[in-house]
């Protein structure tokens, strides 16, 4: 079974915690986070990431830049925003969006 990277980019520290946890809780689903948008983007260039998680307290502008950024270097990569609604919502978001691409 593959194994799904993550990129997970916040500015809420405690949010990003609860994010990775959540993230790597489940099998075949690896996550990093950052709360720097340039130091995500040094990792997005060199490593292969099936989905980046956007969360809370990124300014709009930066958003897009690094939606932009990121479809751009990766164009299969899947930007999800998730702002909250609890890990099963989590969950059903980034699996409906694998199961939409064909990759689940």
């Amino acid at each position: 079974m593959k194994t799904f990277e993550f990129l997970i980019l916040g500015k809420n520290q405690p949010i990003l915690e609860i994010l990775l946890r959540l993230v790597n809780a489940y099998e075949n689903w690896n996550a990093v986070d950052f709360s720097d948008e340039k130091l995500a983007e040094e990792y997005f260039q060199n490593h292969k990431i099936d989905i980046v998680l956007l969360s809370s307290g990124i300014e709009d502008h930066v958003e897009k830049e690094f939606t932009l950024f990121c479809l751009k270097e990766q164009p299969n990569v899947e930007v999800i925003e998730h702002f909250g609604g609890g890990s099963g919502l989590l969950k059903s978001e980034i699996e409906h969006r694998l199961y939409l691409k064909g990759k689940i």
